[in-house]
């Protein structure tokens, strides 16, 4: 599978104290370690983890991921703005692959 991509969605503006809706979804295979190869060896386990999204360096969503979610895990959750800033979106692999990107708001 090709290196993991990251997709988020985020408004690029919003009004002070607005709560809003933030779409994430990761292209990744979340292999559980327990299938076989052709010639009958053990896959190894490849699943991220943990995800975390700060905004401006605060904590808004974290959360552990076991390895019974499916491929490319997807997330929605909401968030409450009242400045200017930018979120920053972090999915963490079983071989401490770091996989990140970053999205602005601009908030009147």
């Amino acid at each position: 599978m090709a290196t993991p991509k990251p997709r988020v969605k985020v408004p690029k503006k919003a009004s002070a104290g607005d709560i809003i809706e933030i779409k994430t979804l990761i292209s990744h295979e979340m292999e559980s370690g327990q299938r076989k190869d052709k010639e009958g060896k053990a896959i190894p386990r490849k699943i991220i983890n943990k995800f975390t999204c700060t905004f401006n360096g605060a904590e808004v969503f974290s959360c552990d991921i076991e390895p019974a979610i499916a491929a490319n895990p997807y997330f929605e959750f909401n968030a409450k703005v009242t400045e200017n800033g930018t979120f920053r979106f972090e999915w963490i692999d079983d071989d401490g692959s770091v996989y990140d990107t970053e999205e602005t708001i601009t908030v009147s």
